[in-house]
């Protein structure tokens, strides 16, 4: 087994290092004394910030990128057949999967809390490092989204706590050293790696065995699959959820006019505290809660954790508010699976617009694949639908799926949907057809984004 440790003060290379996860990673290991170089195959926010550190970015990947390095850096997106994997292994250069390299990095701190499940991760762990920053702790944090109160996605800190994502893609979670796992749902994705869900139970079994006799799980108690494996553990539980058989739930929970919630935090029939979300939608309930769980069981402060979580404002690309053109308000969200997209709708139907637009760029043919039938009513919350080309990420295309076959799908269930196939083809649609008190909200986890910077940067036709 290669450790990172062994590296210290040396050359190490990161392949697509602009990532959300790898670009964190650089930093810790530019600040923990490694040289530390990369290459990805774009320009990019995450790419301009490496460099104003000091660290060396190629954009494109060529072989000669690897020359002069210790130990090379990939994540599971990035193909055997790359041309740096290529001359790494040609050349003898080591190889480290990005997901080992941050359970290396996790080992040695007194509490590491792991967060995962197909949904929530991101929001769940960000809301937990924002409490414990603002309630005085110190946490070293790794997350696959852009929070301000971090500047980005990672921080570095004492030895005492890490937070983190822990992303079952490619059974990625299986590499972590957790001491707190807190396990938000256990649901269908990544299914060109796990064989049906049945599979991926087992792997979130096996993720709960990885924590010590003394370790903590803290899950969602209304998920029959979590119940399932926490029934099997060694270590201490602890559920969250809406209703009064959790350990954790929300009493006099009622919702404001744009739909973020309030309500008294309760733990085991006692209240805690009091909560008012500044993030809408029942699912930020349940990620609060977790939250808070988890901050009550390292001794953080109730109070001073409630009032964290009611100042918290979100995770950049999840329902982030990205401007105003024509009078309509563009959203952006990161979901890219149906049950991500559908609860992001229902955030934005409790905005009360004129009318909803859902712009869907699904992500991966074998995600469209397998999830295919979630995808012809994920939108039926939105007035109108519009769905780009599939973006097919780190896969090729099959030929034997289509962006059409999904706006086919969802007109035979009564969705109201058009193929715009490219950017352009979007924005011109939407600008021909919307109206001044409308909400649009692109969706996915691919370079969907950009339609909105595209938008923004053409700004209002009136």
């Amino acid at each position: 087994m290669i450790s990172i440790r062994d590296y210290k003060g040396k050359h190490v290379h990161m392949i697509g290092i602009g990532g959300s996860s790898m670009s964190g990673l650089a930093e810790m290991l530019l600040h923990e004394g490694y040289t530390v170089t990369g290459s990805d195959n774009a320009n990019s926010h995450a790419v301009e910030r490496l460099r104003e550190k000091g660290i060396t970015v190629h954009v494109g990947h060529a072989a000669e990128n690897v020359h002069g390095a210790d130990l090379l850096i990939f994540s599971a997106a990035i193909a055997p057949d790359n041309p740096e994997r290529q001359e790494a292994k040609r050349l003898g250069i080591p190889e480290m999967e990005r997901s080992t390299l941050l359970g290396q990095l996790m080992q040695g701190h007194k509490d590491a809390v792991c967060v995962c499940g197909a949904h929530g991760k991101t929001t769940t762990s960000s809301m937990i490092a924002e409490t414990f920053l603002e309630c005085g702790m110190d946490p070293t944090v790794h997350i696959g989204g852009r929070l301000d109160a971090l500047g980005g996605g990672s921080r570095i800190g004492k030895k005492d706590v890490f937070v983190a994502e822990a992303c079952e893609f490619h059974g990625s979670f299986l590499e972590m050293h957790p001491t707190v796992a807190v396990v938000l749902n256990i649901d269908a994705d990544h299914l060109d790696w796990y064989k049906d869900i049945f599979d991926i139970e087992r792997a979130f079994g096996k993720f709960l065995s990885l924590l010590p006799d003394t370790g903590l799980a803290i899950g969602w108690g209304e998920d029959r699959r979590i119940m399932r494996l926490f029934s099997k553990l060694r270590c201490e539980s602890r559920t969250f959820g809406l209703e009064e058989c959790n350990d954790y739930y929300p009493e006099n929970l009622t919702y404001n006019d744009t739909g973020c919630p309030r309500y008294d935090v309760m733990y085991r029939g006692e209240k805690l505290a009091h909560v008012e979300l500044r993030v809408a939608g029942s699912f930020n309930v349940i990620n609060s809660l977790a939250a808070f769980a988890s901050a009550h069981a390292l001794g953080v402060d109730v109070q001073a954790a409630a009032a964290s979580l009611s100042r918290f404002a979100g995770v950049h690309r999840r329902f982030e508010f990205t401007g105003l053109i024509d009078g309509v308000k563009m959203y952006h969200d990161y979901g890219h699976n149906p049950a991500e997209m559908k609860a992001a709708l229902s955030v934005g139907k409790q905005q009360h617009p004129n009318h909803l637009w859902a712009v869907m760029q699904p992500h991966t043919y074998s995600r469209v694949k397998g999830l295919f039938n979630d995808y012809l009513t994920c939108t039926e919350a939105a007035d109108y639908t519009l769905v780009t080309d599939i973006y097919a990420a780190r896969e090729k295309d099959p030929g034997d799926i289509k962006a059409e076959m999904v706006v086919e799908g969802m007109k035979e269930h009564g969705i109201n949907a058009v193929h715009t196939p490219t950017f352009d083809d979007t924005e011109k649609y939407l600008r021909a057809h919307w109206q001044s008190g409308d909400l649009v909200l692109t969706m996915g986890c691919g370079n969907i984004n950009l339609l909105n910077e595209q938008m923004q940067l053409h700004g209002d036709t009136k």
